[in-house]
């Protein structure tokens, strides 16, 4: 037996045991909430049919571990039962403001405490959050307020320039803005927008208010980035968020002891749920970095003595692409969650980092499926469902809804039974219905499963071009560009062709101080990819139109099709 293989079998059987553990002490949690016997019954079946909040979880771990570390920031530092202390506040100011039961509250916010304070005290009192990408402006960010029938909003004081020229058009019962955040000075903040330090005065009440919650209401609406449509308000309500699912999965993973790292936003689902969440199960600390940044990624990890961090997207490429320091390896990480790392750089970024990589894979509106490589199987592997998929519960078809053969890139699908596997998409019947259909639900993710039944992600099936006759993948034409050392990130995509098909583009950031021309980039690409995928079109850029997440707007690059200093390797034959 080989030491990788053997590696991963003892992975696996500490990985069950575990897994058996955690289970033991879902089932005490739920015996002690008076839940037990009901979800005992939607257990077999990997249903939690009574869910809880965010905010019950909070006050479970306060009264539990009221004076562990919950939050560090910056130079601030919370324990669990002063998190829950200003949850309380929170909801007692949402309350005299006109918030409570039903009503909704759209937080326009960058990283901070006072962002999960809102997110926490809303709860409280019955409220429905939906995080906004700060990064919005003009229409829309008037579309999402309108389109989500919010009543309040806050929003950062340096965030005011994005809502002020739209302020006037939308309907909203109060406007809130945070004032304290050390970026917020400078700002002129108008008479009419009430300041959430109001919530922090000396004789705000902590004592947690009478009101709660309906179970069939609304509690969490996350948008989708829009990276290629109209965005979508994936629907989480006070029964079914999820919150459980993940305290199971949080036990399998994390120690009490342990320290979560996140620098990515609050307003998406792996720092709220993956981090906050499955900390706050373990009854661990988070460290919350304001926003991402590659050169003070690993001193924060450092100062924080964190064990454990997220990535999404290019991250682990642009951290790998910095210049390598003899410290690289002096830090406290047990192991990093990734999404999409490349399976090249899987085994240098152990090394070099001292670490250990899992692999996840899941969405906001993936009705809660999840897929995890946990050092079990082989590398550039999403691994295997979790739990166990049983046959006809998990497929990969073609369009036509035909299982496609092993190797062969098919849409990821699962089979959903009753409302809790399915996705509810705000006001929007006509996605939900084409999202969850005939028992299924239909990822839009293109993946291929090998003889061992391992997943691996291809890309997703909107970034599929067609040319010379062949479908291309835009994720596997990013990787292979991804290899060469002077590119940073990338982004391929179709732009219209003389002929009928597509035409290929790749926009370019260099890593700062490297250079490379476009025709040495083709010549590089020749050896990785057919000669179909190689792109006809390179343009560098300085930056990129960027979600919160780390993933790039591609249909803002679509829009601006090729440009003036776009090479055209058609024209640049020889």
């Amino acid at each position: 037996m080989s030491n990788n293989a053997f590696s991963a079998r003892t992975q696996t059987a500490r990985l069950l045991l575990r897994t058996v553990r955690s289970i033991a002490i879902f089932l005490k949690e739920e015996a002690r909430r008076g839940t037990l016997m009901t979800n005992l019954k939607g257990f077999s079946a990997k249903d939690i049919v009574e869910d809880m909040s965010w905010s019950d979880l909070l006050e479970e771990r306060a009264c539990m571990v009221p004076d562990k570390t919950f939050l560090m920031y910056k130079n601030e530092r919370f324990t669990y039962a002063q998190m829950d202390a200003n949850a309380n506040r929170m909801a007692n100011f949402l309350l005299s403001k006109g918030g409570g039961k039903g009503l909704g509250l759209a937080i326009f916010m960058k990283n901070s405490p006072r962002f999960l304070d809102i997110f926490f005290g809303a709860q409280k009192i019955g409220m429905y959050l939906v995080p906004l990408n700060p990064e919005l402006k003009g229409d829309n960010l008037k579309y999402v307020i309108e389109h989500s029938d919010v009543s309040f909003l806050a929003l950062d004081a340096e965030l005011l320039d994005g809502f002020t020229p739209i302020a006037s058009s939308v309907k909203l019962k109060g406007v809130f803005v945070d004032d304290i955040e050390e970026e917020s000075r400078g700002f002129s903040i108008p008479s009419s927008i009430i300041r959430l330090s109001e919530a922090y005065a000396p004789r705000a009440s902590t004592v947690k208010p009478k009101t709660g919650y309906n179970k069939q209401d609304m509690c969490l609406i996350m948008y989708t980035s829009g990276t290629s449509g109209r965005r979508k308000g994936v629907v989480y309500r006070y029964y079914n968020t999820t919150v459980k699912k993940l305290c199971i999965m949080s036990n399998v993973i994390l120690n009490s002891d342990d320290v979560c790292y996140t620098p990515l936003a609050l307003i998406h689902g792996n720092a709220l749920f993956l981090t906050i969440t499955t900390a706050m199960a373990a009854k661990a600390s988070v460290a919350l970095s304001r926003k991402f940044s590659a050169s003070k990624f690993w001193e924060e990890v450092r100062t924080y003595n964190a064990t454990t961090f997220n990535t999404l997207g290019s991250m682990i490429p642009i951290l790998m692409k910095q210049p390598p320091k003899p410290n690289d390896a002096d830090n406290k990480v047990r192991y990093v969650l990734s999404a999409a790392c490349p399976a090249e750089m899987w085994g240098p970024f152990e090394k070099r980092f001292g670490l250990k990589i899992y692999e996840g894979y899941g969405a906001v509106d993936g009705g809660g499926k999840a897929i995890m490589n946990f050092g079990t199987a082989p590398a550039g592997s999403l691994g295997k469902p979790v739990p166990p998929a049983k046959p006809g519960e998990m497929r990969l078809v073609d369009a036509q809804g035909n299982d496609v053969p092993t190797g062969t890139p098919g849409e990821l699908i699962f089979k959903v039974s009753g409302s809790k596997g399915s996705v509810e998409y705000y006001k929007n019947e006509e996605a939900s219905n084409e999202k969850v259909h005939d028992g299924f639900l239909y990822t839009g993710d293109l993946v291929r499963v090998d003889e061992q039944g391992y997943l691996y992600f291809v890309g997703r099936n909107t970034e599929s071009m067609r040319r010379g006759g062949e479908n291309v993948s835009a994720y596997e034409v990013e990787h292979a560009i991804m290899e060469h050392p002077a590119v940073e990130e990338v982004a391929v995509y179709a732009v219209p062709s003389e002929l009928a098909e597509d035409e290929i583009m790749a926009s370019i950031k260099l890593v700062q101080g490297q250079s490379v021309r476009p025709q040495e980039l083709i010549a590089f690409m020749h050896d990785k990819l057919e000669r179909f995928a190689v792109p006809r079109y390179i343009r560098f850029v300085n930056e990129f139109p960027m979600t919160n997440t780390h993933r790039i707007i591609k249909k803002e690059l679509e829009k601006i099709g090729v440009t003036e200093d776009t090479f055209d390797a058609q024209k640049n034959k020889g």
